[in-house]
Order: structure tokens, then C-alpha cells, then sequence
């Protein structure tokens, strides 16, 4: 094994899926947000992890208790499962990882593999769509009964374009749903617009009604804060003014 490999630890009694969703942490954890709130809201059941060296090295933890930076799921019920990645990837072990996800997804049996992730695009509020760029044989299997829409033109790079390269070569049918990702993590607007496009290609019912309430608090944060800055820093012209 290669010092770069990443190494894919299952239990033995893992149930069979047919998707293989994949959120990791990137520009405004979009993706990350959406996968780990479908592991607890579907009660998902944790079937093992990818170990990868690093660095960086990180072990998450809450309440004193750690886990693993990258993990695997299950719903059983649904026939589905999600690869909640916490550690940021490094473009040099894009590859390595995508090979693990490849990996997972043939020992999960899974016919498919589909990755959420956030763009950093400029774009106004007619833009906070969903939108899919996915390999002709999972486009035919899942998306042309839909509306989402295709992403028009660019490329992809990291996770994501590795996933895709692997499948355009005989890979597993692989989709990547995107959407514009604002700065403020996690943007968890985003995160429910990719849930709504996986929700809609995959026939699984989510609720996100929590992660709506969620949003909403988000929001009156930053909006909050910037009534906040634009306060200040009206007071300090005044200030300026005062010695002129």
C-alpha cells in the first residue's frame, strides 16, 4: 500500500444500498451540511470509515467524545447511504479518496454515486437553484424524469472532478449536484437545495423543516451583524468628522 492510499474499514454486517451520497468539507460545507444532516434526521446507522493519512491529521469530537473525520452510513429502509467527510481534502489526495469512495461504493453494492458540493460562483437570487453535471448513465437513470438543471459550462477539480474522471472511464454512474455557496459557514440554504435536488433524482423522502429553521437563524445572524458593522462604522465617520 501506497503512503498516499486511503483505506476503506467496513463492518461486516452492512447492508446493501443502491446510492452512495458524498459531502466533504469545502467552501461554505454546502455539501458536508447536507450529508450530515441526512444521517441524523433518517436516524442513519454508522457501518464504518475511511482511514487517511494525512496531514492534516484532525479527530473530531463533541461532548468528549471522538469519532472518526470520515465517515459511512446507512438507512436501511431506504436503501441509501451518505460518506460524511469533516476533514478538509487536500488536492493531492483527491485521487487516493476518490479511489476509497469508488471502493466503499462497490462494498456497499451501490449502482450509483452521488457527490454534494457548494461553487463559489457570483450570481444573484434567480441562481440559488440546484443545479447537476453526471455521466450519461446516470443522467438516463436519474434525472431526465426531473427539473434540475445543468450546470452550463466550467470544470470540476478536487473530490469532485476525480469522481467524475472515474466514471466517464467505466467508473460507477457518478452525479455531482452543485449550487452557488455563499462565504458565511455552514450556508445551510445551500445545503437544503442540494437535499431538495437528491430528494427529487432519488425518490427519498427528507424532511427539512429543521434545517429550514436552521437557515432562518443563520441568517438573522449575518444580518444582524451587519446592521451591526454598518452601525459602527457610520458612528466612526461622525467621529472623524468631529476633528476636521
Amino acid at each position: 500500500m501506497s503512503p498516499d492510499d486511503v483505506s476503506v474499514v467496513l463492518d461486516d454486517d452492512r447492508p446493501p444500498v443502491d446510492t452512495l451520497a458524498v459531502g466533504v468539507s469545502e467552501y461554505g460545507l454546502a455539501g458536508l451540511t447536507a450529508v450530515d444532516y441526512l444521517a441524523d434526521q433518517l436516524a442513519m446507522r454508522e457501518v464504518g470509515h475511511l482511514r487517511t493519512p494525512g496531514p492534516p491529521y484532525i479527530t473530531p469530537f463533541e461532548n468528549g467524545t471522538p469519532r472518526h473525520h470520515t465517515r459511512l452510513y446507512v438507512a436501511e429502509a431506504a436503501s441509501f447511504a451518505v460518506l460524511v467527510g469533516e476533514r478538509f481534502v487536500p488536492p493531492g489526495q483527491a485521487g487516493s479518496l476518490a479511489e476509497a469512495v469508488a471502493t466503499a461504493a462497490d462494498r456497499l453494492d451501490a449502482s450509483n454515486v452521488t457527490m454534494l458540493t457548494g461553487v463559489p460562483i457570483a450570481h444573484g437570487p434567480d441562481d440559488h437553484v440546484p443545479f447537476y453535471i453526471a455521466t450519461p448513465e446516470y443522467r438516463a437513470a436519474y434525472l431526465d424524469d426531473t427539473d434540475i438543471r445543468p450546470m452550463g459550462n466550467g470544470f470540476l477539480e478536487g473530490l469532485s472532478g476525480e469522481l467524475v474522471a472515474r466514471a466517464l472511464d467505466g467508473g460507477i454512474p457518478t452525479g455531482v449536484f452543485t449550487t452557488p455557496t455563499h462565504p458565511q459557514a455552514p450556508d445551510a440554504a445551500a445545503a437544503i437545495r442540494l437535499l431538495t435536488a437528491l430528494g427529487e433524482a432519488h425518490a427519498i423522502d427528507i424532511d427539512t423543516g429543521p434545517l429550514e429553521a436552521f437557515a432562518a437563524n443563520i441568517e438573522a445572524h449575518y444580518q444582524a451583524l451587519a446592521e451591526r458593522m454598518e452601525s459602527a462604522e457610520s458612528e466612526t465617520q461622525v467621529d472623524d468628522r468631529m476633528y476636521m
